[in-house]
């Protein structure tokens, strides 16, 4: 037999302490968590800080318990699939679509990356169904801007990969999008494409996003904001969020 690996102790905790949330339904408090893995309060205090600051772990709003995080889900989606978030979300994509005439997106952020699970292009179907599970990277997209701007830790994940990728301006405009609530593309990222993306909330946690884009000459910028909020709207109504 070959020697046993040298393991590292902080990583084995924190791999204990993830598995004990999904084993308790996804949501556990601190206190049981200390108990079950067997560590003390203030060193399963100082992992589950370490996990929520890198998006591994959340605390909702009015809940003492740690859940699984956006990041395990991300990375999870690298290998598998997202078929009941598309499907849940389908109708509503068909509904922008009617009504804004463009083409609408449902994004999910992978890994450092935008994966897009549907496009829905009412007048080119077989153009969007190509261009499905493509991927793009976050930074100077609609949709990767909510992501960076509403995902923990997401943006120091990008730096880690691309050390230069988050210059000044691009950190001006994730500062924006937090405050108005949704990403515009004007013609950033692809020429004569114009866009906006609102995020798309689960339990108070951003899980995908929502895009609409079009020719820069149909969707100046005071069209994209009034369709951020028609978008929400419909997202509000299907209780969704």
């Amino acid at each position: 037999m070959g020697k046993s690996p040298k393991l590292i102790q902080s990583i084995e905790r924190s791999a204990a302490l993830l598995e004990i949330i999904a084993q308790q339904g996804g949501g556990a408090r601190l206190k049981d968590l200390a108990t079950i893995s067997g560590l003390g309060k203030t060193t399963a205090h100082n992992i589950l800080q370490t996990l929520e600051y890198l998006g591994y772990v959340h605390r909702r709003p009015g809940d003492m318990r740690y859940h699984l995080g956006g990041r395990i889900l991300n990375l999870a989606r690298i290998v598998g699939d997202d078929h009941l978030l598309r499907d849940r979300i389908r109708p509503v994509l068909e509904i922008i679509a009617q009504e804004s005439h463009a083409t609408v997106y449902l994004g999910v952020p992978s890994g450092d990356e935008t994966a897009y699970l549907d496009i829905v292009d009412l007048e080119e179907p077989n153009i969007a169904a190509s261009r499905l599970m493509s991927r793009e990277k976050l930074e100077g997209s609609a949709v990767g801007l909510v992501f960076l701007a509403f995902v923990p830790g997401l943006g120091q994940r990008v730096l880690t990969t691309r050390s230069n990728a988050l210059n000044d301006a691009t950190l001006a405009e994730i500062e924006n999008v937090r405050i108005k609530g949704y990403a515009l593309d004007l013609e950033a990222y692809h020429p004569g494409i114009n866009a906006v993306a609102i995020p798309l909330r689960e339990s108070g946690e951003v899980r995908a996003s929502i895009a609409v884009a079009g020719p820069a000459q149909n969707f100046p910028r005071h069209r994209l904001i009034r369709l951020a909020w028609i978008m929400m709207k419909h997202v509000e109504r299907a209780n969704i969020q």
